[in-house]
């Protein structure tokens, strides 16, 4: 992770952290405490539930970040909208500095804020779908009747959900990662988890993400259907679709990059995964950093990272594309430097994967007309 934060990714591995272990079990035992608390008051109906007049599908997981959601959502989104519905995606925004109670980052045709304010991922999902209108608010009811009130949306998408139990969902899908699936099994800070492994019972279906890896996607599927028998399992890979050098305006073939020297780094939950990418694309990787995840770039650090480039002789800078728009602004400080976009392409399954959300939808409008 170098010296830019805490190696949360690694320490979230580990059983035991040293002298913090007592520290982290204490506060992780806290956290458990109130996770418990919340989930009693909406059980208890002391928290109300709300629902959107929609389609609702929540895209999420149980660890913090990692999982590839953002990829997912653009997947989703545009499959609805090819289906012919009006689709909507709500985040919360996390990462932003912005202060509205509801917030348009995209209208479907054109961004209306920046990636600072809207935060990393909102503003990525905005650029890269077009014709659906992303909002964030910290209250995604809100920000869902917003959207539908304004542009008539009636599919909607929860970024980042699993855990928003405030808004109903007609679909959740929970997103594990067949190489980290829940880290040293801990909650948080001890560990990844934002909740308890039982809690995945609420998901209606699993997708293993990245799971193409040496078999670990069919092991943890094992796991899971032993666990939750009756929560059908989908397997997912990240594929790399493109290299974009936005300031040359280049978008080049993933086997461009075979045997290029490349300087990279990732500001993202796991940067390693970053790192392996590329060595999995025959890049020779000279130099890598990671950052913390959300991490905000500054001149300075990317200047470092042209003068490693220089003196290492690379021919390339890479980094995510959720990286990307965090630091865009510095693209003219090395026209060789850009980024990679990633596909979220389903495996096996697919005709199910998607039948199974249009099942959902028929339920829903029977279930309406009922009432």
């Amino acid at each position: 992770m170098g010296v830019f934060g805490p190696g949360w990714s690694l320490i979230h591995q580990k059983k035991s952290t040293g002298l913090l272990t007592p520290i982290l079990a204490f506060l992780s035992v806290c956290y458990e405490a109130g996770l418990r608390i919340r989930l009693s008051a909406y059980r208890r109906g002391i928290f109300k539930r709300e629902s959107l007049p929609g389609f609702t599908v929540s895209i999420g997981n149980l660890t913090t970040g990692g999982t590839g959601k953002t990829p997912a959502v653009i997947m989703l989104a545009r499959w609805a909208q090819k289906e012919g519905f009006r689709v909507a995606v709500l985040s919360r925004g996390y990462g932003g500095r912005y202060k509205d109670d509801v917030l348009e980052v995209s209208d479907g045709n054109s961004t209306k804020t920046d990636a600072n304010k809207a935060g990393d991922e909102p503003f990525l999902l905005a650029r890269r779908l077009s014709g659906i209108p992303v909002v964030i608010s910290k209250k995604r009811f809100k920000a869902g009747l917003y959207a539908h009130e304004k542009y008539g949306c009636d599919f909607f998408i929860l970024d980042d959900g699993f855990q928003h139990l405030k808004l109903k969902r007609d679909l959740d899908l929970a997103l594990i990662d067949a190489a980290s699936p829940f880290g040293n099994g801990h909650l948080l800070p001890w560990g990844p988890l934002r909740e308890s492994v039982d809690k995945l019972g609420r998901a209606d279906a699993f997708v293993i993400t990245r799971s193409s890896r040496q078999g670990a996607g069919e092991r943890l599927s094992n796991i899971l259907t032993k666990k939750f028998p009756s929560t059908p399992v989908y397997y997912e890979d990240h594929l790399v679709e493109k290299v974009v050098f936005p300031f040359n305006k280049e978008i080049l073939d993933p086997e461009f990059l075979g045997g290029r020297r490349i300087v990279a780094f990732a500001g993202i939950a796991r940067p390693e995964v970053f790192k392996n990418t590329l060595i999995g694309l025959g890049s020779d990787v000279v130099h890598f950093m990671g950052f913390r995840d959300h991490h905000r770039f500054g001149r300075d650090e990317i200047e470092a990272l042209v003068d490693v480039k220089e003196k290492l002789e690379a021919e390339y800078i890479l980094t995510t594309e959720k990286d990307w728009v965090r630091m865009s602004a510095f693209s003219s400080l090395c026209p060789e430097m850009g980024y990679l976009r990633i596909r979220f392409t389903l495996l096996s399954g697919q005709d199910n994967f998607f039948q199974m959300i249009k099942n959902g939808i028929d339920q829903k409008n029977i279930s309406d007309t009922d009432i």
